[in-house]
């Protein structure tokens, strides 16, 4: 099983206007290549003022378009052909103006004119970006309104500091997370109506206030899985250990140290679970009596005595209410055996096993996954396009 690539095939009009966030659209446009969709850009002339089209022409490898008369378009007809393989136009930043002119339906320029002039198969998805009485005004407002209630998406504005030097709302959503928009857009939601818990990263075992037990878990994989799981239309909520990861867009985290507040915070929130995904790499061992004082170096050895931690995931899927539960399985060797002898004992419908070697703490992973039907493994991806390939596995059977 291959892991399906994120916008590999995909062509989006990136339409640039004349604000002072222009200059974010370029790493708006690295970003999408880099995720591997096909990026045309249109500028209007006023935001030509802002960044230059040689910029993104660097940047996207394609000639970039603004004058409606260009006749670099065998037909003389931009305003059409630069939209009719396209599957989006994201407008970004869509000023007052620009927006305005989209609620009017005008086509005036070329970008306001491909608009218009789109397929009902290619999407629009506009993130303003204005001064925050201009955002405020009712004149904007209707527009934005006009425009969502046609079927435009609209992403943001984000609240903050303005280049005015005011605060408020108005700011331009950051590229990273237009990009985060543009993908679960593109994601079919095989999840939609669903809601999942997911346990993601270590946990941490107190031996005295300034020593633990640990290990070497990023908590990758499981983010990976919650941001993949809001993509498919998921609510999504993530017990998480201790990591220095971002919290993805659309998730509820909820920050945990133990396997006890682990095991807590799970049976807290499992009421109306569809999916459980058990992805934490949760100590099995704790020390019996966690000293209350640092424990001051003495001998030249110690002994620590330890006792068993809750099982999270034997707990949840014996109860007759459990929901779908995904266990995971990190083996140092024999992953068929162990992964297989897991999955039957705790009766899991899936369990996702790996190598230690294969994925502990790195930025990719290699997996096998295991349900009734057998094997299933895949290609060496990383945690990200692995985290998709999994949750279509599990979607798939859920619809079995």
């Amino acid at each position: 099983m291959k892991p399906v690539s994120e916008l590999s095939g995909r062509t989006v009009v990136l339409g640039v206007s004349g604000g002072v966030a222009a200059y974010k659209s370029a790493e708006l446009a690295r970003l999408l290549v880099k995720a591997g969709a096909d990026v045309r850009v249109v500028m209007t002339e006023s935001a030509q003022h802002f960044v230059g089209p040689a910029t993104f022409q660097a940047i996207t490898g394609q000639a970039v378009w603004s004058d409606p008369w260009d006749a670099r378009m065998p037909n003389g007809m931009a305003h059409i052909d630069l939209t009719r393989d396209a599957q989006l136009i994201l407008i970004a930043p869509a000023t007052a103006d620009c927006i305005a002119r989209l609620a009017q339906g005008r086509a005036d320029d070329l970008l306001s004119t491909l608009c218009l002039a789109r397929d009902e198969g290619c999407a629009l998805m506009v993130a303003p970006a204005m001064n925050r009485q201009m955002w405020e005004h009712p004149a904007t407002r209707r527009n934005v309104a006009t425009l969502v209630d046609d079927g435009t998406y609209m992403e943001g504005p984000a609240a903050g500091e303005q280049a005015c030097g005011e605060v408020g709302a108005g700011r331009m959503v950051e590229p990273a997370d237009l990009l985060e928009a543009v993908l679960s857009h593109f994601t079919p939601k095989s999840l939609a109506g669903r809601q999942v818990l997911i346990t993601a990263g270590p946990t941490s075992e107190a031996i005295d206030p300034v020593r633990v037990i640990t290990n070497l878990s990023s908590g990758r994989m499981g983010y990976a899985l919650a941001q993949a799981a809001v993509r498919a239309g998921a609510r999504v909520t993530l017990v998480s250990g201790p990591t220095a990861l971002a919290l993805p867009r659309g998730v509820r985290r909820i920050d945990v140290a133990s396997a006890r507040d682990m095991r807590d915070a799970v049976m807290n929130n499992l009421s109306g679970t569809d999916v459980f995904v058990s992805v934490a790499a949760v100590a099995d061992y704790r020390p019996a009596s966690p000293s209350g004082r640092k424990i001051k170096k003495s001998a030249d050895s110690m002994s620590l005595e330890l006792v068993r931690n809750p099982d999270i995931l034997a707990e949840v899927a014996a109860r007759a209410d459990a929901p779908f539960c995904v266990g995971f399985a990190a083996e140092s060797h024999e992953l068929d055996s162990y992964a297989q002898d897991k999955r039957r004992s705790k009766r899991l419908p899936l369990v996702v096993g790996n190598l230690v070697s294969d994925g502990l703490g790195s930025e990719d992973n290699l997996v096998v996954l295991y349900d009734d039907e057998g094997r299933h493994p895949l290609e060496r991806a990383s945690k990200a396009a692995v985290a998709r390939a999994i949750l279509e596995h599990i979607s798939r059977l859920l619809k079995g």
